[in-house]
């Protein structure tokens, strides 16, 4: 006999790892609910599921059949889906919606009729970034009215319904071998016309966005300059730390507030708070870096040209290889509220300006330095000849007291000679 065919299939689902009512829907794609996902080796599917290939796997539980879901006593090989897009690891939660895809399986599916089940990421029950589950009605306690089974967090989503004293608890985690913990509070990004945005489940995001201005209540901090339509993105980690609940309401990014940003602009003014930059009562804030370098660049609060702006709580630039090279069309400013070090381990530390003058201690320092070198050389020499004097003044009989004083000099003069090789720096040169 052929093994070919929906039969086939069928009468095998325990080698394809799928239930039999999905070898009769052929090529259509249906709704599954997370039972449980393999993320690592401590999740129960990993060896059923091929162990670190595997990774990603769900069991699941068709939406459209009315069965409880997964048994302890049902085989860990049944109602398996593999990742649609195994290069994109956007893993749904237990218990989160998916939709799944027949398509072929590492064998010659088209000569044995043997086919597997593959999965999209979830769907958008919620239109939450941070979960969309839902619970599983054969699951859940039937003895409570529909109207007692609502959290507040559902409420506010839209499920108008009398909520619980004690919320409904959903499990997003099974046996995957992860932790996920619900915040409740984890904002959205609130998207303009034309955006494309990425959001994760911890307040994380990327923004490709433009120039788009405020539309009454609808406003963001970057289009307040600018041809509307030019490009910006925006890569954020983390939201404000004292936004709080509701979890619903969405957000624009603020690069003063959010903790870890980077911006690439292009006409855009981005309202940054630089810590340099200081302000006193009654006056307006010192524009940054205007007292290190004669050019003073624009502040960086009314720049709208193109830049990209790192903001955190702490930047390192570190490499183990080779190189971190900085070069600029016009000025380098380096500026710090507290100190300021530069330091060689084994190299050497280099000062130079081939047109300009290098400044020590303020921007229009008007004093030269000493070349200390050339100036030992002539120092010594005086000595030498101030010393031959003091000698022939020190035996000339004519003059006792000029005798007397040559003496007590010429002591002083050995005492300066013996100091000269500590005069000059061994680290520190200038040309």
């Amino acid at each position: 006999m052929d093994k070919v065919g929906i039969s086939y299939l069928s009468r095998n689902s325990n080698t394809v790892g799928n239930t039999e009512e999905l070898g009769t829907l052929n090529d259509k794609m249906v709704t599954a609910r997370v039972v449980d996902i393999s993320l690592n080796s401590n999740s129960q599917l990993f060896n059923s599921t091929g162990q670190w290939g595997g990774i990603g796997t769900i069991q699941y539980q068709l939406v459209s059949t009315p069965t409880s879901p997964i048994v302890s006593n049902q085989s860990l090989s049944s109602n398996l889906a593999k990742p649609l897009f195994p290069q994109l690891k956007n893993y749904p939660l237990v218990n989160e919606l998916v939709i799944l895809f027949r398509l072929p399986t590492t064998g010659d599916s088209q000569a044995t009729g043997t086919y597997n089940y593959y999965y999209l990421n979830s769907i958008g029950i919620w239109n939450h970034p941070e979960q969309n589950g839902i619970p599983d009605v054969y699951s859940t306690n039937t003895t409570e009215s529909p109207s007692q089974n609502k959290s507040n967090d559902s409420i506010e989503l839209g499920n108008i319904q009398q909520p619980s004293d004690t919320p409904f608890q959903l499990d997003l985690n099974g046996n995957s071998g992860g932790d996920f913990i619900e915040k409740g509070n984890i904002r959205p990004i609130l998207s303009f016309i034309g955006d494309q945005i990425f959001e994760g489940r911890f307040s994380n995001s990327l923004r490709l966005g433009s120039t788009s201005p405020s539309q009454g209540s609808v406003v963001n901090n970057w289009s307040t300059t600018g041809e509307i339509g030019s490009p910006i993105t925006i890569l954020r980690n983390g939201q404000p730390k004292d936004l709080g609940e509701p979890g619903w309401l969405p957000i624009t990014e603020n690069i003063n507030t959010d903790l870890s940003s980077i911006y690439l602009t292009s006409t855009q003014q981005i309202p940054i708070e630089i810590s340099v930059a200081s302000s006193t009562t009654g006056g307006g804030t010192s524009v940054p870096f205007s007292d290190i370098i004669k050019e003073t660049p624009q502040s960086p609060q009314s720049y709208n040209q193109q830049q990209i702006i790192l903001n955190s709580g702490r930047l390192i630039f570190n490499t183990n290889v080779d190189s971190i090279l900085m070069s600029s069309q016009k000025s380098i400013a380096m500026e710090s509220v507290e100190g300021l070090g530069i330091k060689s381990l084994e190299g050497n530390v280099n000062l130079l300006s081939p047109k300009g003058i290098v400044s020590l201690g303020r921007q229009n320092a008007s004093e030269s330095l000493i070349l200390g070198d050339a100036f030992i050389t002539q120092f010594s020499s005086l000595l030498e000849n101030l010393n031959i004097l003091l000698t022939a003044l020190s035996g000339e009989p004519l003059i006792p007291a000029a005798a007397a004083s040559a003496v007590l000099i010429q002591t002083s003069i050995s005492n300066i000679k013996a100091q000269i090789p500590n005069l000059t720096s061994k680290s520190v040169k200038t040309a």
